[in-house]
């Protein structure tokens, strides 16, 4: 894991706090979304086919520090659209490190270049740039040629002002596992912080349904890039257990409530990737109100070939507290490319309540 060893601690003095309160359902990441709007159409996201009414609405300043505030959660990753295109952007920026917060601004790249003397280098600040494969790919995706370019320009100023930088990339159908790894070889040769790396969730919204991945196909690829990564020194900010979860060797049911969203809406249930046209006026009520028994994979088809981070790594993250030693096992080892997959969770496992589920999860002995 490429995180910095100060956010490793205070997140995980944040998750043994919830642990000993005996409090069942807590936050790690506000997906705050303070706008729709991008100046980008990539093919793959559903983000921007609103209409034109709701790309033009985003939170206030007082709406976003008040959500961090209601959340509670140590890590805001500041999502849209595209956040560089509100332009009270640096004031909300701003007032979550003045909490203390670890804030990862999702951006395309093409206006952080322009805004870098907005934000002054932090620890608490870390751009994450999109950047879904090398140059072709890239510009493929975002249905605009230069794009790549542009996206790297700007990450190599940011380091050189000494900002913090990652990349978030999705793989797409198509992508082979040696593209991958020249990709990840060049990126980390930019010397970001690490590599935010998930297969794409199929976004209804989504104008080209074709590229995304099922999640056989998805285990498979990322045991392929794997195997490759043993040779490499690629850093990856995910924990070893989400990287094996990725390869097929573990059963992990959602955490939808790990990453919960707040948009110009309310908070969304169930989350980030899945928006069921339902939304919570307050944290407290989505956390305890929405029937999360009605989401997950085997519960809902909408949920069936997901395996994003943003709903997976909490669920890491949990079993890496419970099980410390198998985490160290893999995290020593590195997950395992070869040998039979786990199977997925069947359709039956909706039913009974949400805490019967998770007991019989927390029952099944995969991986260890």
């Amino acid at each position: 894991m490429s995180v910095p060893l100060i956010q490793q601690y205070r997140i995980t003095s944040y998750i043994l706090k919830q642990k000993l309160g005996g409090r069942k359902r807590y936050p790690l990441v506000l997906m705050l979304e303070p706008l729709f709007r991008c100046n980008l159409a990539c093919a793959g996201c559903g983000k921007i086919e609103h209409p034109e009414n709701i790309l033009d609405k985003h939170l206030t300043v007082d709406d976003c520090l008040s959500a961090v505030d209601e959340c509670g959660a140590p890590v805001v990753s500041i999502a849209g659209g595209e956040p560089f295109l509100l332009k009270e952007l640096d004031q909300i920026v701003a007032g979550i490190i003045r909490r203390k917060k670890f804030v990862y601004l999702c951006t395309n790249g093409l206006l952080l270049k322009k805004h870098l003397e907005d934000y002054s280098p932090s620890p608490y600040l870390t751009f994450s740039v999109h950047l879904d494969g090398n140059r072709e790919r890239h510009d493929a995706i975002v249905c605009r040629q230069g794009v790549f370019d542009l996206a790297v320009d700007a990450i190599k100023t940011a380091r050189k002002k000494n900002f913090r930088v990652t990349i978030n990339s999705t793989l797409y159908e198509g992508v082979t596992p040696q593209e991958a790894a020249e990709f990840f070889d060049f990126a980390m040769g930019l010397g970001i912080e690490g590599i935010t790396v998930a297969p794409g969730f199929s976004y209804e919204r989504a104008s080209k349904q074709e590229v995304f991945l099922h999640r056989t196909a998805s285990k498979q690829l990322f045991r392929d890039i794997l195997k490759i990564a043993e040779d490499r020194k690629w850093k990856f900010n995910h924990t070893s257990l989400y990287l094996d979860f990725l390869a097929g060797n573990q059963l992990y049911q959602c955490t939808p409530w790990g990453n919960p969203t707040r948009n110009i809406f309310g908070w969304q249930r169930p989350c980030y990737l899945l928006e069921d046209g339902s939304y919570a006026p307050s944290f407290k009520e989505l956390i305890e109100e929405t029937e999360w028994e009605k989401y997950g994979v085997g519960c809902n088809p909408k949920c069936g070939q997901c395996m994003v981070h943003s709903g997976f790594e909490p669920s890491a993250v949990n079993d890496m507290i419970i099980h410390p030693l198998k985490a160290l096992w893999v995290s020593l080892r590195g997950p395992r490319t070869d040998g039979p997959m786990v199977s997925d969770f069947p359709t039956v496992s909706c039913t009974g309540t949400l805490e019967e589920r998770e007991d019989k999860e927390a029952e099944h002995p995969a991986g260890s």
